[in-house]
């Protein structure tokens, strides 16, 4: 089951957004996917590509809708024990169910993330035949690979968060606190990036008051931090307990091996 919680389908964002739910809806095997929101277009976005639509999503004060409660409608509505949040800006491969599936058959609770790779692209994609194979060469060849702090998606099974707190979505903070329970809850936390192109669409930040200084240092991002309590709760893909390359599920090692490693060399 795949959800997300799109932005208003208009313009810019709105071309992106439908390049992106068309990519997992050739996804195989096929996936369940769950559009969140009732902001302008949701509604016929899932109509039109078959997708379930949730529109009711708790908000903060600000009208920023709420991780937890996304969170919680998928796990509760979703057919599938083996979930998945995407942002609604990112195209996914064949590469990446595969490597999901990989990951789901380690034997241990598992959570499956990655880099994404931002790409400029302003039209609608086209899916005809060998579109991925295309779009996969000029991405590696043109696109930026970001950096360790930014986490969109993440592949878990059912029930391993636990009680996530209230934070905004789209505001700093959310992504790596969920990577820091997946440690704390002793789930293995799997890094796909060696196996895996996943493609942010470049955009702006005009759908959000203040743009990227109202994502990173806007009062919504404070309470983020708040409640993840504090920056120590705050991990990024190098805090990764494995990686997956095409030759299989690697142990990697974590923040405090690492820099026992850095003092030895």
């Amino acid at each position: 089951t795949i959800f997300t919680i799109p932005r208003p389908f208009a313009g810019h964002i709105g071309v992106i957004q439908r390049n992106a739910i068309q990519s997992w809806t050739r996804l195989k095997p096929a996936c369940e996917i769950l559009l969140l929101g009732d902001d302008e277009g949701v509604a016929e976005a899932a109509r039109e590509f078959g997708c379930t639509h949730l529109p009711r999503v708790a908000r903060s004060d600000y009208g920023t809708p709420l991780v937890n409660d996304l969170f919680a409608q998928a796990q509760a509505q979703g057919r599938h024990a083996l979930q998945c949040y995407v942002n609604a800006d990112i195209l996914l491969l064949s590469d990446f169910a595969r490597a999901v599936e990989r990951v789901a058959q380690c034997g241990a609770p598992a959570v499956a993330v990655g880099h994404r790779w931002d790409f400029d692209l302003k039209e609608p994609l086209s899916f005809a035949e060998g579109w991925e194979e295309r779009l996969r060469v000029e991405v590696l060849a043109k696109g930026v690979k970001q950096r360790d702090w930014l986490v969109d998606y993440f592949c878990f099974p059912r029930g391993v968060w636990g009680e996530i707190p209230a934070f905004a979505i789209g505001r700093t903070v959310w992504d790596n606190w969920l990577l820091y329970r997946a440690r704390s809850a002793g789930a293995l936390l799997v890094d796909v990036t060696p196996v895996v192109v996943a493609v942010h669409q470049n955009h702006d930040y005009g759908h959000i008051q203040h743009g990227a200084q109202g994502v990173y240092k806007g009062p919504e991002a404070v309470k983020n931090l708040e409640l993840a309590g504090g920056e120590e709760h705050c991990f990024s893909l190098k805090d990764a307990t494995h990686v997956l390359t095409a030759g299989g599920l690697h142990r990697a090692l974590d923040r405090e091996q690492f820099r026992r490693y850095l003092s030895r060399i």
